[in-house]
C-alpha cells in the first residue's frame, strides 16, 4: 500500500513538474512568437469577465477595456511650406472640412490613441499617429510617461506598431471583426480632444466602408520635371507605385473625435473589433460616423510587423471595376454585383490560375463579394504564397479558380492587389476613375469620375484641378466613367468646355477654352 502511494505521488510531481515546465517554455517562447499566442497566453490567466452582448449596460466592458488605451503623444521638427501630412489632424482636416490647406507649419505636437496588445508592452495605432514624429510618448493610464519606438508603418492600411519597454501592461483582447453584425452595440475608448480616457457607446451602421481618404493618400506622389519631359517625349507615362490602400471599414455612430485615432472599436463583451481611424463630419468634430479598422486585418498586419518588420502582402494580379447598376458602357456585363476583372497582369497569380479579362469575380472563399472593400479586406489578411479560392461568372457560368498569391516583387510595382484601373484622357491631361457608390453617396451626387492624377503642365494643371475631386458633369452631359467623359468632351459651347463637380469643400463650376 505505502509502495503504491509512494509511487502515485512521485508520479504527481513529475506530471506537475512537467506541466510547470511546458508553460514556462512556453513563456519563454514568447519574444518571437505572434499577436494572438501572446494574447491567448495571457487570458488565459486573466479572462474577462463582461457582460454578454445583448445587454445595454456597458460597464463591465468600459472597465475591462479603458486601462488597455493609452495616449499618444508625438513631437516634429518644425518645417515651414506647405502640407506635410504627418500630423494626425491631416487625415481628419483633409477628408472632412479643414482641407489641411491652411496650414504653414508642422505641428509640433499632436496627440493620438493606442491600444495596447500584449503585456510586454506591444501596441497598435494608426499609421497618421506616429508618421513622420521625431519622437512618440506614450501615457499609460497609472499616468506614467514611457517613450516608444515605432516598430513597422504601414500607409496602405494606416496601421502602425510601436512598442514601450514595460512589463505586465493591462492588455485588450482582440475579437473577431467577422463576427460583427449590424446594429450590434460597440464602445469607442480614446483620448479625443486631449481629454482623459473617455469611452462613447453607439452601434455598428455599417461594414466593408470605403471612403477613399487612405487611397487619396497612396497615389504615388506628383510625376517630376524630368519624367514629364519624358512622357513628351515618348508619350509613355512614367511608372508610378500602385495605389494597393486596403480601405474596409467598420461604420459606427458612437461619438468619435480628433484624439480618438488608434483607439479601441470593442464590443460589449469587452473584445477589440477594430482600430478607429476616422470621421465623416464637415466641421472636423463628431457630428456624423466613425471609421475603424477590422481587427482581423489589424492582426496580420501587427504579426508581419514583429516577425519580418515590414508587411508581407500578397496580390492576386488583377485590376478591376465594381459592378453596379451604371455600369459604365466599355463594361460587357449586365451584372450589377462582384467586380469585373478589366486586366490580368501577366505572370501574376491571377494569370497563373486562368483569369481572364471579362470575368466577374463573385465570391471569394465561399463569400460573396459586392464591392472592392470586400476582396481587398479578404485578401489583405493573407501572405505571398498563400491560396485562395475565387469563384468567376464566366459566360454565364459559375467556375471556381485557386489562386496562389504572389509578392510584390513577382508580379511588378504597377500591380494593384485588386483595384480599379485608371485611364487617362490625354486632353485634360488628367486620369480619371469611376466614383464608388459610397462616393456618390456621400455628396449627394448620382455621376461622377473621380480625378486620379494631373499631368504637370496640361489643362487641368494650367487651371488649379487637383486629383481627389469629383467631376459630375462635362459639357452639361453627366459622367460615370471615361468613356463619358471623352463622349461629352467635343459638346462644347461657344468653344468652351464646361464643368461641374463636388468636393469635401462643397459644389463647384468651372470652365476653359477647349484645344
Amino acid at each position: 500500500m505505502k509502495k503504491i502511494l509512494g509511487i502515485t505521488v512521485l508520479a504527481a510531481f513529475i506530471g506537475g513538474a512537467a506541466a510547470i515546465g511546458g508553460y514556462k517554455l512556453f513563456e519563454s517562447n514568447q519574444t518571437g512568437s505572434t499577436i494572438s499566442e501572446k494574447q491567448n497566453l495571457y487570458f488565459a490567466n486573466n479572462p474577462l469577465k463582461v457582460s454578454s452582448a445583448g445587454t445595454a449596460d456597458f460597464t463591465q466592458a468600459a472597465a475591462a477595456v479603458a486601462p488597455g488605451v493609452v495616449h499618444i503623444k508625438t513631437t516634429y521638427a518644425s518645417k515651414s511650406g506647405g502640407r506635410s501630412g504627418s500630423s494626425p489632424m491631416d487625415m481628419f482636416e483633409d477628408f472632412f472640412g479643414g482641407g489641411g490647406r491652411q496650414m504653414q507649419r508642422q505641428p509640433r505636437a499632436a496627440s493620438g490613441s493606442g491600444v495596447i496588445i500584449s503585456q510586454d508592452g506591444y501596441i497598435v495605432t494608426n499609421n497618421h499617429v506616429v508618421e513622420n514624429a521625431e519622437k512618440v510618448e506614450v501615457i499609460l493610464t497609472d499616468r506614467r510617461k514611457v517613450e516608444a519606438k515605432v516598430i513597422g508603418r504601414d500607409p496602405n492600411t494606416d496601421l502602425a506598431l510601436i512598442k514601450v519597454n514595460a512589463t505586465n501592461l493591462p492588455v485588450v483582447k482582440f475579437g473577431n471583426s467577422d463576427n460583427v453584425q449590424v446594429g450590434e452595440w460597440v464602445l469607442a475608448v480614446g483620448f479625443p480632444l486631449d481629454l482623459n480616457t473617455t469611452v462613447t457607446a453607439g452601434i455598428v451602421s455599417a461594414k466593408n466602408r470605403s471612403i477613399g481618404i487612405i487611397g487619396r493618400e497612396q497615389e504615388g506622389g506628383e510625376i517630376t520635371e524630368e519624367e514629364y519631359r519624358e512622357y513628351q517625349r515618348t508619350g509613355k507615362r512614367p511608372d508610378r507605385p500602385a495605389n494597393t490602400s486596403i480601405e474596409s471599414f467598420i461604420q459606427t455612430d458612437a461619438a468619435i473625435n480628433p484624439g480618438n485615432s488608434g483607439g479601441a472599436l470593442v464590443n460589449a463583451n469587452g473584445e477589440l473589433v477594430g482600430i478607429n481611424s476616422a470621421i465623416a463630419s464637415q466641421s472636423g468634430y463628431n457630428q456624423g460616423y466613425g471609421f475603424a479598422i477590422p481587427v482581423n486585418l489589424a492582426r496580420k498586419i501587427v504579426d508581419d510587423f514583429m516577425k519580418y518588420g515590414s508587411v508581407k502582402r500578397g496580390y492576386i494580379g488583377v485590376s478591376f471595376v465594381p459592378l453596379s447598376a451604371d455600369n459604365p458602357a466599355e463594361i460587357k456585363s449586365n451584372e450589377v454585383s462582384g467586380l469585373y476583372v478589366n486586366e490580368v497582369v501577366p505572370g501574376g497569380g491571377g494569370a497563373v490560375a486562368g483569369l481572364k479579362s471579362g470575368d466577374v469575380i463573385k465570391k471569394v472563399d465561399g463569400v460573396v463579394i459586392n464591392d472592392s472593400p470586400d476582396l481587398q479586406e479578404r485578401i489583405g489578411r493573407l501572405n505571398p504564397g498563400d491560396k485562395v479560392k475565387l469563384t468567376v461568372l464566366r459566360d454565364g457560368s459559375l467556375k471556381d479558380f485557386t489562386v496562389t498569391l504572389k509578392g510584390e516583387s513577382s508580379v511588378g510595382v504597377n500591380t494593384n492587389l485588386a483595384t480599379t484601373k485608371s485611364v487617362e484622357v490625354s486632353k485634360l491631361g488628367a486620369t480619371f476613375v469611376p466614383a464608388t457608390q459610397a462616393q456618390k453617396s456621400k455628396y449627394g451626387v448620382n455621376s461622377g469620375v473621380v480625378v486620379n492624377s494631373v499631368v504637370t503642365g496640361k489643362a487641368f494643371d494650367n487651371i488649379g484641378v487637383e486629383k481627389g475631386l469629383i467631376i459630375t458633369k462635362v459639357n452639361g452631359q453627366p459622367v460615370n466613367s471615361v468613356a463619358d467623359v471623352q463622349k461629352a468632351l467635343p459638346q462644347t459651347r461657344n468653344n468652351m468646355i464646361y464643368m461641374s463637380g463636388v468636393s469635401a469643400q462643397g459644389t463647384f463650376n468651372f470652365s476653359f477654352p477647349a484645344q
